[in-house]
């Protein structure tokens, strides 16, 4: 390099030949170039976010060097330029840019109007009929893929200089079309309550750009509402109004004053809902001012009154039970089952069929499922029409097994429509006369105000799950509500840990780490550790287990038996890294077989993947955060990733919706709650130190239906058992219950 030359301003041009790492939030890239003059590929750095292989650039920067990767350009800005070769024209039609356009389709386009190929497409499209086994149908696909490509390229032009990602801004243009500049330019909080990836701060970022106050009421407002949305994310239904603006001003790094008064505002315009509210949501402690959200708040008010009025129905769907001979049936219960049911479990039994609203709870291997066959089986007998459903797929199935009764998940039983609206509500009921609901510590507080308002007057609802598991992923903690000292609502716990589950390490286990004892280490057949306190030694050996070890002892599938449950997504042992390593190790790269870069992820066909957000415009009724699936075919061509979601259904991805996409071979604990599998495999090292908590770890080894293996630290897993706090979520559903 010459001296000088990595400080002054330079000018390279070539094709981007693949992108080598990408990271979506920063922008960060780092790429490989051909410039067209022989010899070996340039190595470009910097915000390439919106480019794509195949693509002819021309970027702005400076040459520099890499102490381990060498000289390289450090990427300033750039611009897409149409190529000008036969073969340019080719490549860059072969990309994937175009949908409908693969490589071999660009082949045979260029082959006929060679370099008039893109200025064909761009000025005279219909005379892409003229290319052999090209019709009138798919001429009209790709006239329409090149317009809105380059309507896309106009937004990401204006976006590209405030670091919006190349999914954003089709997001944008999508959502707002050709007002898409304009919606961006003059209202561009809009975004963060319209596009979903778009949170405040990238709005902020954008706001910034186009010369909008930082003390903007406007801005100030968002701002609020952004905080308050945060804080659902970590579980909360409402902020005690002194949190509120303490943490807002955090964000905004503004006034205090402001922020006070813009909260005025937003109150008065119905923006958001204040109220006062026990501290800790029950009678009798020193109240706090509420601030929620507007569903939240909603959502919070209708189920507490729809299950008080559910309780306190006059009619009865199933009388029959209201003066049943208990013993008789009991004994009739026992003959066809072949065993008798526990004192607790009998109780269980008449609560879910005599009340109108009830809860089971109770930890591994003590009998909850018998006993929901049990109530299933009693009601079957009497002709009443059962439904059952939980929050995941692959609960359900399981609650298909158990009982021989179809189940679904609660979505599909709802007939959830796009935005969100239930099929089934207060004026179009289910119709059921028994509503059996499993996993229920995984009902969010806008779920189950969905799930309660469908039930009709006189049925009755059985919640039935594990009150000592993590709390759900979403805002709330409504089981744990329902149970709490007050509530109106009956319930049974189970306790006895019946004999052949005490053979279970996996089960002994779970019960000693929720008593705040240490696991059982030795001489257990399901319960393993494998010791390793070095971060980044638990990971590959994380990874070697999973793929090797359990694979050869236990003749178990990596990919469809085995799980990584990890407490956190960051670090070397947390589910980002993990999911990078098991990649690698399962589904590895293979010559000729197809692949999608999309920011720092790399899909494949057979790759394990969890949606992260819900999305009610995909499948028969939506599809939801945490459903997990399998990659079976990735069209270049079409520029679709087809997922089978573990409830057997094809959901189509379009490219730029991959963002909607995780990999699952590694998935966090909150993530596998209502999922269960053959085996779990859970690394547990000190760099997770914040989230090691008892109920984190409990509640990963109720996930393994036959091996748990612990691979980590033993001062790591001593913290988590003695670690009982939990966190307390700020809800008032337990207050609101208890109000008469």
């Amino acid at each position: 390099m010459a001296t000088g030359e990595a400080f002054r301003p330079a000018v390279l041009e070539g094709v981007l030949e693949r992108v080598t790492f990408a990271n979506e939030e920063t922008g960060y890239t780092v790429a490989r170039v051909d410039t067209g003059r022989g010899g070996d590929l340039v190595t470009v750095v910097g915000a390439l976010l919106g480019a794509h292989p195949g693509e002819s650039l021309r970027m702005e920067g400076r040459w520099g060097s890499h102490p381990q990767y060498g000289r390289q350009f450090m990427v300033e800005n750039y611009r897409t330029v149409l190529p000008a070769t036969v073969q340019g024209i080719q490549r860059y039609l072969g990309s994937g840019l175009v949908k409908g356009i693969g490589p071999r389709m660009a082949e045979r386009i260029v082959r006929h109007f060679g370099v008039d190929a893109l200025d064909v497409i761009e000025r005279t499209p219909e005379r892409l009929i003229e290319v052999p086994n090209l019709g009138p149908k798919r001429t009209r696909l790709i006239t329409e893929a090149w317009e809105e490509q380059k309507s896309i390229k106009e937004v990401m032009v204006f976006l590209q200089g405030i670091e919006v990602s190349t999914s954003l801004a089709v997001r944008i243009y999508k959502k707002y079309g050709d007002a898409a500049i304009d919606t961006v330019r003059t209202e561009p909080y809009r975004l963060a309550a319209d596009v979903w990836g778009i949170g405040f701060r990238t709005a902020d970022t954008i706001a910034r750009a186009v010369g909008i106050p930082h003390d903007s009421p406007e801005r100030v407002k968002a701002g609020i509402q952004f905080t308050l949305s945060e804080s659902t994310g970590d579980g909360h239904c409402y902020l005690p109004e002194e949190r509120l603006i303490s943490e807002a001003v955090k964000i905004l790094q503004v006034d205090s004053a402001l922020v006070i008064d813009c909260l005025a505002e937003l109150v008065a315009e119905e923006g958001v809902v204040t109220e006062r509210l026990p501290e800790d949501g029950a009678d009798g402690a020193e109240s706090v001012s509420a601030v929620y959200l507007v569903p939240f708040h909603r959502a919070e008010l209708s189920l507490a009154g729809q299950l008080r009025a559910l309780l306190a129905a006059p009619v009865d769907r199933m009388p029959a039970f209201a003066d049943v001979d208990w013993e008789t049936a009991l004994g009739w219960l026992a003959r066809q089952t072949g065993a008798e049911l526990a004192a607790e479990q009998q109780e269980a039994v008449r609560l879910a069929l005599t009340s109108k609203v009830a809860v089971l709870t109770g930890g591994p291997g003590c009998g909850k499922s018998f006993t929901v066959a049990s109530v299933i089986r009693l009601a079957a007998a009497k002709r009443a029409k059962i439904l059952l459903a939980a929050p995941t797929g692959r609960a359900a199935k399981r609650l298909t097994e158990l009982t021989g009764h179809g189940a679904s998940t609660v979505h599909r039983l709802l007939e959830l429509k796009p935005g969100g609206d239930a099929s089934y509500d207060r004026d179009r009921p289910l119709d059921c006369d028994l509503l059996v609901v499993d996993e229920a510590s995984m009902l969010d507080l806008l779920l189950a105000n969905k799930l309660a308002k469908a039930v009709p007057p006189g049925a009755h609802l059985l919640l039935v799950g594990d009150v000592d598991q993590l709390p759900s992923v979403g805002a709330g903690q409504v089981l744990r509500d329902l149970l709490a000292d007050g509530s109106p609502v009956p319930a049974v716990r189970l306790t006895r840990v019946f004999r052949q589950a005490q053979q279970s390490g996996v089960v002994t286990n779970a019960h000693r780490i929720n008593t705040g004892k240490p696991p059982i280490l030795d001489d257990m057949p399901d319960f393993f550790l494998f010791p390793c306190d070095d971060t980044d030694a638990a990971a590959e050996l994380t990874v070697d287990v999973v793929a090797r070890r359990i694979p050869r002892r236990f003749g178990l599938d990596p990919r469809r038996d085995v799980q990584v449950l990890a407490p956190m997504h960051r670090g070397p042992a947390g589910a980002g890294n993990l999911n990078t390593l098991l990649q690698a190790a399962l589904t590895p790269a293979r010559e000729g077989v197809p692949e999608r870069r999309f920011g720092g992820r790399v899909f494949r066909v057979g790759d394990k993947v969890t949606q992260i957000r819900n999305n009610y415009d995909k499948g028969a009724n939506g599809v939801f955060n945490g459903t997990l699936g399998v990659i079976t075919r990735l069209d270049a061509e079409q520029q679709l990733v087809t997922v089978r979601t573990d409830e057997d259904e094809d959901i189509e991805y379009e490219f730029p919706e991959l963002d909607e996409l995780a990999h699952a071979y590694a998935v966090t604990v909150h993530r596998s709650q209502g999922s269960e599998y053959p085996a779990v495999v859970i690394p547990v090292t000190t760099s997770a130190w914040m989230m090691l908590q008892r109920n984190l770890l409990y509640t990963a080894i109720t996930r393994a239906r036959k091996l748990v293996v612990l691979v980590g630290s033993r001062r790591a897993i001593a913290q988590a058992v003695r670690n009982a706090t939990s966190g307390r979520r700020h809800t008032g559903l337990r207050h609101r219950l208890a109000v008469a």
